[in-house]
């Protein structure tokens, strides 16, 4: 690895394997962070062009589809199945990990943790068949939820919803889990924006003490609870030193109020260096999907009904989490922090 001016850069040497897996970050990148700054401006210039009209059939069409991404989207396996989605998982590489059978004549509301910066790996298993759940779970259609803000762009809205991704409302969940055709399974990253700013390598710091809305929906529609775990989500990014009552910190939850999401600052690698870049670094992500937890459909619960089952899954989670961390890196002595 050649290093020139402080910076370790790739060498030219590199197989081709290698440089598909890049291709398929690159790929995932230029769709979630790009696309909607060209997407803003793109029309302003079409609008003044012979192409005006495919604005006006775009609008036609949005208004026509707008609650798609509250109405379970419309997946599709072949979308799920593009190779570019196998050189992404492998440039980690990103594995999954079942402990237990998901029967399909139930819902399910699965839990994923941690939220990472991007949470890479939720997109990876769930949205893609990267890590063969198309084959692990043939009979289990899964939608990951994300940012209703997500939805707001052209062409990537509908790369969203060709990969089953809904919008995280309460309503958007509410209506495929309460769907009564059952296998559907929702992806909910419970920890969301003020956890991706706990998101350090070798930290394993969940926000989830107080996040008891997605039991609530559990207790309402009958779906069961899976806890999920990711090991090494935290990893494949560095972030900026932020403990809590920094400055910076303040800022970023002052952000996340205005816009709805935190800015963490971070950085990877660049396609061409290994010191800094948007890319993620190449580390493992290894998945474990835990066993469901036994729900019993309540419409009206109590809180102490929601409490009760909240810690159980707390309890569920970290008994996941240690049962696994020293098969994937993560020493015997470190503990799993709920705040």
């Amino acid at each position: 690895m050649p290093r020139y001016f402080g910076i370790d850069w790739a060498p030219l040497n590199i197989p081709l394997e290698r440089r598909l897996q890049t291709l398929g970050a690159l790929h995932f990148f230029a769709i979630t962070l790009f696309t909607p700054v060209i997407v803003l401006i793109l029309p302003i210039y079409m609008i003044t062009t012979y192409l005006w009209p495919l604005i006006l059939i775009y609008c036609i069409w949005a208004y026509y589809d707008w609650d798609s991404p509250k109405r379970g989207a419309y997946r599709s396996k072949w979308f799920q199945s593009q190779r570019i989605h196998d050189y992404y998982a492998k440039y980690f590489p990103v594995k999954m990990h079942t402990t237990s059978e998901l029967d399909s004549n139930e819902n399910y509301l699965i839990g994923y943790h941690p939220h990472g910066i991007i949470s890479m790996a939720a997109f990876i298993n769930f949205s893609t068949n990267g890590t063969g759940i198309l084959q692990i779970f043939p009979k289990i259609q899964f939608h990951l939820c994300t940012l209703v803000g997500q939805f707001w762009s052209p062409w990537r809205r509908e790369w969203g919803l060709l990969h089953g991704m809904i919008d995280c409302s309460r309503e958007s969940i509410k209506y495929v889990l309460e769907d009564k055709s059952k296998g559907k399974a929702v992806v909910l990253v419970v920890g969301g924006a003020e956890e991706a700013l706990d998101a350090h390598p070798g930290h394993h710091i969940l926000t989830l003490k107080k996040r008891k809305g997605f039991i609530k929906i559990a207790l309402q529609t009958g779906a069961q609870l899976v806890p999920c775990y990711s090991f090494g989500e935290n990893d494949i990014f560095n972030q900026a030193d932020n403990p809590k009552g920094s400055t910076i910190r303040h800022f970023q939850t002052a952000m996340k109020k205005i816009m709805g999401f935190s800015p963490p600052a971070f950085h990877g690698r660049g396609v061409f260096n290994y010191t800094f870049g948007l890319l993620p670094f190449r580390k493992p992500i290894n998945t474990v999907l835990g066993a469901p937890i036994r729900v019993i459909k309540t419409e009206h619960p109590t809180d102490e009904q929601i409490e009760e089952l909240h810690k159980e899954y707390m309890t569920k989670l970290r008994e996941l989490f240690d049962g696994n961390k020293t098969k994937f890196g993560v020493s015997n002595t470190t503990q799993l922090v709920m705040n």
